[in-house]
């Protein structure tokens, strides 16, 4: 049974439902009187994947850095494991995030350190563990994503999709409960598109991280997607919730449908093109 089909079935095996991991409520999202997001509200389960989707400039990345600490909102809050980011000390707002890792869209590595040194950083910062040790882990974690044996590389002498699993490797370096990914797919082509996409779901398998994406790419949604969330950036909050392809089917709403049909052939028989956009 997938983990969307278990939110709305109990699992017969362990007669338990799933256990929410990310709570928003009624969250505004604002720069000064300037309204990104309004009222918005939803529940991500543990060891899901939960994609955030909608078109350009709808705020699908400030929403990413609300959940992850990065903005404070202008209304509402962010619960995880049941504690809101900004209701408790700064000390265990910083423990709480420390269960989370971040791959962001440029890949985020540092140019001048190797693969190696790269994801080590997180270890050394965090962590009380001796040299030898982190570059233990961090060989490990490199071999998690399929880059075992570049740990002496830099980010200049690897291809595009190997610096986004570098990143992934990077965001695993602590063992994260979530793990959040701002467009994972954006620039790779096709085919490392889908390797991604097949790591993202092994890993959310063998380690039972829960996962937010932030994408675009129909593939992704479609592939790795268990539940989403449709920004509108003209009413400003959402206007569907659920798996995609659910929505896909069932979906009433004509700009969820435009989203989600992109590339299908349209009524006068032209192919309606998938664009690249940014939030």
């Amino acid at each position: 049974m997938s983990a969307a089909e278990r939110r709305f079935l109990s699992d017969p095996r362990t007669n338990t439902t799933p256990e929410p991991h990310i709570v928003v409520e009624d969250l505004t999202m604002a720069f000064g009187d300037f309204v990104i997001q309004r009222n918005l509200n939803f529940t991500i389960c543990r060891g899901d994947i939960f994609i955030i989707m909608g078109g350009s400039g709808c705020g699908k990345s400030t929403l990413l850095r609300h959940l992850i600490g990065l903005q404070t909102p202008a209304r509402g809050r962010v619960l995880i494991s049941g504690e809101s980011l900004w209701e408790v000390e700064p000390e265990r707002r910083d423990a709480i995030l420390r269960r989370t890792g971040v791959t962001y869209q440029a890949g985020g590595l540092w140019s001048s350190m190797t693969l190696a040194e790269n994801v080590a950083l997180p270890l050394e910062q965090y962590t009380n563990l001796t040299g030898a040790e982190i570059a233990e882990l961090a060989s490990l974690n490199l071999a998690l994503v399929g880059l075992a044996g570049f740990e002496d590389y830099f980010p200049a002498q690897i291809s595009g999709g190997m610096q986004k699993r570098a990143g992934l490797a990077r965001a695993m370096a602590l063992s994260p409960e979530i793990l959040l990914f701002d467009e994972p797919s954006a620039g790779l082509d096709p085919i490392s598109s889908r390797l991604l996409d097949d790591l993202i779901l092994e890993l959310r398998d063998s380690l039972g991280a829960t996962i937010v994406m932030v994408t675009h790419e129909l593939a992704s949604i479609f592939a790795v997607g268990d539940n989403s969330v449709f920004l509108d950036p003209e009413t400003k909050t959402q206007i569907a919730l659920g798996d995609p392809k659910r929505l896909l089917a069932e979906s009433q709403d004509p700009k969820v449908q435009q989203f989600l049909r992109r590339g299908e052939p349209a009524a006068d028989g032209t192919i309606q093109t998938r664009q690249r956009t940014q939030a």
